[in-house]
């Protein structure tokens, strides 16, 4: 083997260890908490936001933090008639003298480049009816409930 290959080689399974090393948090996270798989997505250049949702009386209310991204960066829409979407395809913008061939080892205080979560809604959701507001880096959607149907009268009737 000669010494390029070797040196090549070599680079790439250092750089792959420092890969590694950079993501042995989420890894050991994964592990040690399963449900939060969906925050580390596989999807190339997707990520998967956490997000609160609260069911409260009349309304379920969706908490999503998105710090850079602005309400033009973010679209909330229903598909299939009872999945909400939200998703961004929000371009990263240059930090103030950042040199234009640099490239990050890791980027995680900015918002990803695209983001994508979808929800079934439950049955008693009125997709009419839903807001979105985007302040100080947190999305808020709130989803109407629809009225319970009216309880059926019970009528008596006498036997003669």
């Amino acid at each position: 083997m000669s010494r390029a290959a070797d040196s090549s080689a070599f680079n790439g399974d250092l750089a792959s260890a420092v890969n590694n090393f950079f993501n042995f948090p989420e890894t050991l996270e994964k592990f040690v908490f399963p449900s939060r798989a969906h925050e580390h997505n596989d999807n190339k250049g997707v990520s998967s936001i956490p997000v609160d949702i609260l069911d409260a009386q009349k309304e379920y209310i969706f908490f999503m933090d998105v710090p850079g991204l602005s309400k033009s960066d973010i679209q909330v829409t229903v598909e299939d008639e009872s999945t909400l979407v939200i998703r961004s395809g929000g371009k990263r913008k240059r930090e103030e003298g950042e040199e234009e061939g640099c490239k990050y080892l890791r980027l995680e205080r900015r918002p990803p480049k695209k983001l994508l979560r979808k929800f079934r809604l439950p049955e008693n959701a009125n997709v009419s009816a839903i807001t979105a507001k985007c302040e100080n880096g947190v999305l808020t959607v709130v989803v109407e409930k629809l009225p319970p149907p009216p309880k059926p009268k019970t009528v008596e009737v006498t036997i003669s």
